[in-house]
């Protein structure tokens, strides 16, 4: 049954039980969007809007249930737009800090169960504009799947125009590009592993209730099992000040944007992609914040995970979670900016040659088959291998308009799981790269001072390649140590 059909009641995927379960006071399992307008938002607008192509998609009229024996997508009799749709004024100044703030409000407080689990906040008077927050649970779909359907809301001009053929054009465009190397599906044994997941579970138990277990499958075990195995068997992520129990508080910030021909620029010079450069930065950044928190970062990596697209790109459109994720190693603890980008370099090409991606979908479809006395260890133990989510999505490069009004700027944040407090994400859109930090209250209470960070590492970068340019003589890693010595 296509989204686009639905029903007044349907089994809900395993996959998308498993999200629907990770739900904690801790970490809300919201994808949490926010879009910057040109120009004030019509309310009744918005709603016409939302009516006519949010609700095409009917899952969005349905609200999950939860079951003895699993949950289920059941559509609500009494749905209210009006309820969905709430329209709000910031305090005092009305600036981005007091946008900052009320995002942070919005992406610490749950959804109600009661009801289908999504919200848009229209917000009147930002910077002679208005700002759509969007709030939608991860139980209804994957991010790429959501940029899709945010995507269908906008046109290419003031006036509504064939708005259906927008994501076709952008896959199209990009194909070959930044969005083909980040998202191409990963789809080698995806079938296997959701057919064993009935399985994977139990062996999933077996391997926690007995590392030893775990160990022979990492040498011995297939492919799909082995690389389970090492997942399983990877140390914790070092103690920093990033890890540690976490409160009921998020708090979010972002960046001025970089103008992506610039980071495309830097990335061909040092021979890299753009995604390297972006998440060096970012590494770059987080050492800088750790390091003033007082933490000792000397030879720390840290790792994030990061969604991997495992469905086909003609089929983003659909709902549901389609993804995979992978363990990505942040070299902290690297002073030199340019020897730390190729670590992360060096990371990347190795992941693309692994199936953690695949494996960890089978693992979130036994998740949501197993027991739920099961489904809190495992999830926990996961967890505790990681410090950050890193989110990194090429959107279309031409600019956009909702309800008649031109969209200025975007960023948007994947939910934590377990007892990761820290979410890294970048976004790319009509020329600029947007890079946002969303972190639990008690574990990152200055999500300002690490985005701020992230603009200072592109120029450190920039500069390393100006110099190369400057002297044969006078080589990248020597201007890199250079700028290290002199406070880089």
């Amino acid at each position: 049954m296509s989204e686009l059909e639905g029903g007044a009641r349907e089994a809900m995927s395993k996959v998308d039980t498993a999200w629907l379960r990770m739900e904690r006071p801790t970490n809300r399992m919201m994808i949490t969007g926010v879009l910057m307008f040109a120009g004030p938002l019509d309310p009744a607008r918005i709603k016409a809007l939302l009516a006519e192509r949010f609700l095409a998609f009917r899952r969005f009229r349905q609200k999950a249930v939860v079951g003895v024996n699993g949950a289920w997508w059941e559509t609500d009799g009494d749905f209210d737009i009006d309820w969905h749709v709430r329209v709000a004024a910031l305090p005092g100044a009305a600036d981005k800090a007091e946008l900052e703030a009320f995002v942070s409000d919005l992406a610490s407080s749950p959804l109600d169960m009661s009801k289908p689990l999504w919200q848009f906040h229209v917000i009147e008077g930002y910077r002679g504009g208005g700002v759509l927050i969007a709030r939608i649970h991860h139980c209804y779909a994957d991010g790429l799947a959501l940029v899709q359907v945010l995507l269908s809301l906008t046109d290419t001009a003031p006036q509504a125009q064939a708005q259906a053929e927008l994501a076709k054009t952008w896959l199209k465009r990009d194909r070959g590009s930044v969005l083909e190397r980040l998202l191409e599906p990963m789809q080698g044994g995806l079938h296997k592993v959701v057919a064993l997941g009935e399985k994977t579970w139990a062996r999933l138990a077996q391997m926690m209730a007995d590392p030893a277990v775990a160990a022979e499958f990492a040498h011995e075990g297939s492919e799909i099992t082995r690389e389970l195995a090492i997942a399983l068997t990877l140390s914790d992520d070092p103690v920093t000040s990033l890890k540690g129990r976490l409160g009921v508080a998020k708090r979010v910030a972002w960046a001025e944007p970089l103008p992506l021909e610039e980071v495309k620029t830097l990335g061909k010079a040092l021979g890299c992609t753009v995604n390297d450069v972006l998440l060096a930065c970012a590494a770059g950044a987080l050492r800088g914040y750790l390091r003033d928190q007082g933490d000792d970062v000397d030879g720390l990596t840290i790792r994030a995970t990061v969604p991997v697209n495992l469905r086909p790109l003609e089929h983003a459109k659909k709902l549901g979670n389609h993804f995979g994720l992978v363990f990505l190693d942040l070299p902290i603890g690297e002073p030199n900016p340019l020897r730390r980008l190729e670590r992360v370099a060096a990371c990347m090409r190795d992941l693309k040659g692994r199936r953690q991606a695949v494996v960890a979908f089978g693992l979130l479809a036994a998740l949501g088959m197993a027991p739920a006395a099961l489904q809190g260890p495992a999830l926990e133990l996961f967890s505790r291998k990681a410090t950050a989510v890193a989110t990194n999505v090429p959107g279309p490069q031409q600019p956009l308009f909702m309800a008649g009004v031109e969209v200025r700027e975007l960023m948007f944040w994947v939910p934590q799981t377990g007892s990761i407090g820290l979410g890294l994400s970048i976004l790319s859109y009509n020329g600029r790269v947007h890079f946002g930090v969303i972190g639990d209250g008690k574990r990152v209470k200055d999500p300002d001072a690490i985005v701020q960070r992230f603009d200072e590492e592109f120029e450190k970068l920039m500069l390393i390649a100006l110099m190369e340019d400057w002297s044969e003589d006078f080589g990248a890693l020597d201007a890199a140590a250079t700028l290290v010595k002199y406070g880089g």
